[in-house]
């Protein structure tokens, strides 16, 4: 299914996203550069990482976005008793009532869902972060010799909780790497949140409807990876990544100070197609440095590694990463 960039079909998106944000806003008060960040990953075949305190909707809102495109939801809640094949699924003995003859079945586990929202993923050991993390990378689940495809288009938003560390498991650098994004959820202005208590403490239930499908999303997906990129837009975006290695001969002095490792060229990678997207949902052909500029903190907040030195003198990793945005322009 491929799609070609034009003016019409890049106005598709961009029309496209509006409704979806519309809709999205009947349910969900303000967040709207998150749900502008869920949408980019999407069409971008990434996956997010979000982090929130509890009680700020995280669940709502995925719910939300996946009933919005008519897309197929499923929620896992990880637990420290989880095993890999509650996520995946399991064989089990089914007898023939016309033979007698017993054969095994595969059951497909909730993972075989279009939208999955993995809860509080950090809270499940490595064993079983690492059978999602395996189908997020590869979109097919592995079972008794055979393969199975996870249905398209596939998408994985997991959640931690910033606050509660006691009896977590956090995931390793390598794996956090597979996430595109990593977004932090704030609380609500003060204005947002008498809204919020307002709609979810009445009667009234909104009038939810579809305003997209998961071939849209196909088709959208298509259209990033044809949209036309500039050489000097890509090696900016090269030379932003290549900035956070403390090694390497484009680190500035701060970095060299305050990290012990950068990102991989898988940073390059979705800052590229990150900025495709961005640039398509607004109704532009191709992206420019600010694209770029506007998806480098979710991109890179999780893939660079702060020292101890930065521990000691109060320095964030998002502070870093701002102050190498402000030096490169």
């Amino acid at each position: 299914m491929e799609t070609t960039p034009s003016p019409e079909t890049v106005e598709e998106l961009h029309a496209g996203f509006q409704n979806l944000r519309d809709e999205v806003g009947k349910v969900i008060v303000g967040q709207d550069d998150i749900i502008r960040h869920l949408f980019v990953s999407m069409i971008c075949r990434g996956h997010v990482l979000l982090v929130g305190v509890p009680g700020l909707a995280k669940t709502l809102l995925i719910q939300t976005v996946s009933d919005a495109i008519e897309l197929p939801f499923s929620r896992i809640q990880f637990t420290p008793d989880l095993m890999p094949s509650d996520i995946t699924g399991t064989e089990i003995i089914e007898e023939d009532a016309a033979t007698g003859r017993r054969q095994f079945r595969f059951v497909k586990g909730p993972v075989f869902a279009s939208v999955v929202l993995a809860d509080e993923i950090n809270r499940t050991p490595p064993k079983t972060q690492a059978a999602l993390l395996e189908a997020m990378q590869e979109h097919r689940v592995t079972a008794a010799g055979q393969t199975f495809p996870l249905p398209e288009p596939f998408f994985v938003l997991a959640t931690q909780n910033p606050i509660e560390q006691e009896g977590t498991y956090p995931l390793p650098e390598a794996q956090l790497d597979r996430f595109m994004f990593n977004l932090w959820l704030d609380y609500p202005t003060f204005d947002q949140e008498v809204d919020i208590v307002r709609k979810t403490t009445s009667a009234a239930r909104p009038d939810k409807k579809h305003v997209m499908t998961g071939t849209d999303i196909q088709r959208f997906q298509s259209l990033v990876r044809h949209i036309p990129v500039a050489d000097n837009v890509i090696e900016y975006a090269v030379r932003l990544v290549n900035k956070t290695r403390p090694a390497g001969e484009m680190a500035p002095g701060f970095v060299k100070d305050y990290l012990s490792y950068g990102a991989g060229p898988r940073a390059s990678q979705y800052m590229i197609l990150g900025a495709k997207a961005s640039a398509a949902l607004d109704g532009r052909l191709t992206p420019s440095i600010e694209d770029v500029n506007q998806i480098a903190v979710p991109v890179l907040r999780h893939r660079i590694v702060p020292n101890f030195n930065a521990e000691a003198d109060g320095v964030t990793g998002v502070e870093i990463i701002t102050r190498m945005l402000e030096t490169s322009i």
